[in-house]
């Protein structure tokens, strides 16, 4: 076995990972706080998810797809959530549900590939970075070195936010099959060939990592998650997080928002896993300790277009809406609802919150760091958390 066959092996079962971070600093361990960044990936539709109920112009826009004023759950005499986010109406009630509006950047790129990369960085539309905007808060303040990994990913096979020289992250959609290859990885793995060998030393960090795991004695968890896909990625996670090993960022995945077409039962589908594995997601955490120790935040390349098109769905859009959950989350409405009548030459809607003042607020305000040297810039941070 060489070395591309012994990687190959470990990609295809979700045991991946990437250099060693920097040694730990001294002094306070930022990184206590925990961050959960859930990607929409596809690029949710943002109108149809926090529905401004009361304006006609929404209703013009999308005579089809609308969802209708009596079938909104509350949120304000103008905003209401999609029926499907029912599961997330307690944490609303009890204050732990941010909901931040028009989210995006100036001069949008409507690409997949390229938007999420500007998300990932944390770049302007006309820069091109190399590594995640996570990636580079660890290179300049590192994790623990106890830690199993900087950050964990989960449901996808990118990194995206962590990808970088200088980080220890690792890709885990199956934690059952990589703690089998851990073990199997650790067992005899000089006597059985020397290229084998080879990678398993160059490769230490996977090993080390997954041992750490196996090695947790974190309890069976009695909470009870849903049975699909988004359901299993959040079991998955609180799984690792049960084994009492430290880890600074988890990035869970939720695919399938590219809605051109037939949108309003595929986005109800979506919504409601999502809805449903957050909220169970954070009966997970509390059985654990962690709720008021962790920070969930969704995000997504782009929203959709305002206007319905001919196949009952949205064209890619602009500006977003996104969630914050947690137990140290102040709840309410956050920038500003969508301006249907100002809709840009491109019939998209306008941003009122860049997205990298999402990330000043998880670097500062969360972390305790400095958000400019990491996001090249100053951008404001959210009042999103209280102290």
């Amino acid at each position: 076995m060489d070395r591309r066959d012994f990687l190959s092996l470990l990609g295809s079962t979700g045991l991946l990972a990437l250099s060693p971070g920097l040694s730990i600093a001294a002094g306070r361990n930022p990184y206590e706080r925990l961050l959960i960044l859930v990607e929409l990936k596809g690029g949710n539709d943002g109108l149809n998810t926090v529905v401004p109920y009361t304006d006609p112009a929404y209703f013009n826009l999308r005579p089809r797809i609308a969802i209708k004023r009596d079938e909104v759950l509350q949120l304000s005499d103008k905003a209401g959530l999609h029926p499907s986010l029912q599961a997330l109406m307690p944490l609303w009630q009890q204050g732990e549900l941010a909901v931040i509006q028009g989210v995006g950047y100036p001069q949008a790129n409507l690409s997949h590939f390229r938007s999420i990369e500007i998300w990932d960085t944390a770049s302007r539309s006309d820069q091109y970075l190399q590594e995640g905007w996570l990636a580079r808060s660890f290179a300049r303040q590192p994790a623990p070195s106890d830690y199993v990994a900087d950050g964990i990913v989960f449901g996808s096979q990118e990194l995206g936010p962590l990808l970088g020289s200088g980080d220890r992250a690792i890709v885990l959609n199956n934690p059952d099959q990589f703690l089998r290859q851990a073990k199997l990885a650790g067992q005899g793995g000089t006597t059985r060939n020397s290229a084998l060998a080879h990678v398993l030393k160059v490769e230490s960090d996977v090993t080390q990592a997954a041992r750490q795991l196996a090695e947790g004695k974190g309890k069976p968890l009695k909470t009870e998650f849903p049975k699909d896909g988004f359901g299993n990625t959040v079991r998955s996670a609180c799984q690792v997080l049960a084994q009492g090993k430290g880890v600074a960022a988890l990035r869970l995945t939720l695919s399938g928002f590219d809605t051109h077409q037939n949108q309003p039962g595929t986005q109800a589908n979506l919504l409601r896993q999502l809805g449903d594995g957050l909220a169970d997601l954070k009966a997970g955490l509390l059985e654990l300790g962690l709720w008021d120790k962790a920070l969930v935040l969704t995000y997504a390349e782009f929203g959709r277009r305002p206007k319905e098109n001919q196949s009952n769905g949205t064209d890619h859009g602009t500006a977003n809406v996104h969630f914050a959950l947690g137990g140290k989350v102040r709840g309410g409405l956050f920038g500003d609802g969508p301006d249907l009548n100002q809709l840009d030459g491109n019939g998209n809607l306008s941003s009122s919150v860049d997205f990298r003042s999402l990330y000043a607020t998880v670097l500062e305000r969360w972390w305790g760091l400095d958000s400019a040297a990491v996001l090249g810039g100053h951008f404001t941070p959210l009042q999103l958390l209280r102290s």
